[in-house]
């Protein structure tokens, strides 16, 4: 049984920094691509950033772009998110994904493997 299991959320202050970490289980996703997405109370959930199966390739979402950086571990089978400088606005819960393909794509549906999610909580 295929699991995403995400850590590493919590309360931070405006201008801080946080780190997320999925451990994957279950299969190798070594070649495969991964990403992280959010939701907000009220908003449908959207495309944070997304790193092809080598790390080569990456992909961010405009609001996260300069402050968020994924990396992809494929000895640990992990992916994890580092975001600097965060705002109000990051408030939201963080899920992982894992796709079946290699590519950084930034669409939802490309992945099927899904974390549990993590709320991220920044205070102004």
């Amino acid at each position: 049984q295929v699991q995403l299991v995400v850590s590493g959320g919590g309360l931070v202050q405006a201008g801080g920094s946080l780190s997320l970490s999925c451990a994957a289980s279950g299969r190798s996703f070594v070649r495969c691509a991964m990403a992280w997405f959010r939701q907000a109370p009220g908003k449908e959930r959207e495309f944070v950033a997304a790193i092809s199966w080598d790390g080569g390739s990456t992909n961010y979402a405009d609001s996260v772009k300069g402050r968020g950086t994924i990396t992809k571990d494929n000895a640990r089978n992990t992916v994890n998110l580092q975001m600097n400088s965060l705002k109000p606005e990051d408030t939201a819960v963080y899920f992982c994904a894992a796709s079946l393909w290699g590519s950084a794509t930034m669409t939802p549906e490309e992945y099927p493997y899904w974390g549990q999610g993590t709320q991220v909580t920044v205070s102004s």
